[in-house]
């Protein structure tokens, strides 16, 4: 089972686990700890994840934070952790006071066992920054956020590529955050951007205030023309009938040539289906075919070799696979991440073409 697996696997698993985690020792056991042992590190060894790591903070002796992970003998991670659905903001100054003390530590990370924020110090040496380079929600997670936690795997740690990526997204993160701020009130500086595109006159204060509810409801119109027409797109894209396709129709994918729009949801399944094969097989040998009904992924770029297709034009989702004697199986899903319920039928599928 690779990483990305085991992530979503206790992703799905923490969502009902949180609600039993009431204080912060239960926190730890049934969430934080599992989250780092993915990450491949041994949670009952106090020589690598040291529990209560003593941070002595200027005239205050034996304060701890509540996790360090040891790499080369120093403390490289501190983790600092909260009850379970405790609001973090109220706690960052406690983890900022802890790293501030241990000169070797590169990381800090702030968490309530779903939400994880991971700190370094970009801005000033042996000071964490103010905004976490990378939050995620565990309940929630998102294929890019896997990869960025990935590379803190003890096997696959490396210092120095995980600062370069902090910055990258450091810098993302505030150039998102501003987008959203101006779409919901453009600031002068904003307004002034857009008037040096279609502004002839003076651009005096009274201007601005003209123009900015304008640009405001400008903005609006824009995002809900690109949702109407996303919306339009997938309405008039064909409903799959209820029956899945005939073992004729397996063989050759019709459709195949026209031009059509591969959904970001069906690349993601391509990625799951991928991570769920990763363990048996060469998965650079899976390749995917589009059209208005399906989408389906084959071995070896050949069509008589489907693994899987999927169907996720109608209202209700779904997958099918091939039996051992070529015929259709259905297999209804509500989310994407439900293809990991069929998990070893995938395999075997895959299995007939080795």
């Amino acid at each position: 089972m690779d990483f990305a697996e085991k992530i979503s696997q206790f992703a799905e698993r923490a969502k009902s686990v949180k609600e039993m985690a009431k204080t912060e020792e239960a926190t730890k056991t049934s969430l934080i700890m599992p989250f780092f042992q993915i990450l491949g590190y041994d949670v009952f060894n106090p020589l690598e994840f040291v529990p209560e790591f003593t941070a002595d903070v200027g005239i205050k002796k034996g304060e701890r934070v509540d996790y360090a992970i040891i790499m080369d003998g120093k403390p490289l991670i501190l983790i600092e952790c909260k009850t379970c659905g405790e609001n973090l903001d109220k706690h960052g100054s406690q983890l900022f006071r802890y790293f501030a003390t241990s000169v070797d530590s590169k990381f800090g990370i702030l968490t309530d066992g779903t939400v994880y924020r991971f700190y370094t110090d970009l801005d000033k040496a042996n000071m964490l920054d103010d905004r976490p380079f990378l939050e995620i929600d565990i309940s929630n997670i998102k294929d890019t956020q896997i990869k960025e936690i990935e590379k803190f795997h003890k096997d696959k740690l490396d210092v120095n590529k995980i600062l370069d990526s902090a910055s990258e997204m450091k810098f993302t993160t505030l150039i998102k955050d501003w987008l959203v701020r101006q779409f919901a009130e453009p600031e002068d500086p904003f307004v002034k951007i857009i008037m040096d595109a279609i502004y002839d006159g003076v651009k005096t204060q009274k201007a601005i205030d003209t123009l900015r509810p304008l640009i405001k409801q400008s903005l609006e119109q824009f995002q809900k023309d690109i949702t109407n027409a996303r919306l339009k797109s997938a309405m008039e894209r064909r409903d799959e009938p209820t029956e899945p396709a005939t073992e004729e129709d397996g063989a050759v994918d019709e459709d195949k040539g026209q031009t059509v729009e591969t959904t970001l949801e069906e690349l993601e399944a391509f990625a799951i289906v991928k991570s769920i094969l990763h363990p048996i097989c060469d998965v650079n040998k899976l390749s995917y075919s589009d059209n208005e009904r399906y989408m389906v992924v084959n071995w070896d770029n050949n069509s008589w070799k489907r693994i899987c297709r999927f169907y996720f034009n109608s209202r209700n989702k779904y997958i099918t696979t091939l039996d051992e004697n070529k015929k259709p199986v259905r297999h209804d899903i509500s989310t994407i991440n439900d293809i990991y319920q069929y998990t070893d039928v995938i395999r075997d599928v895959c299995r007939r073409y080795l």
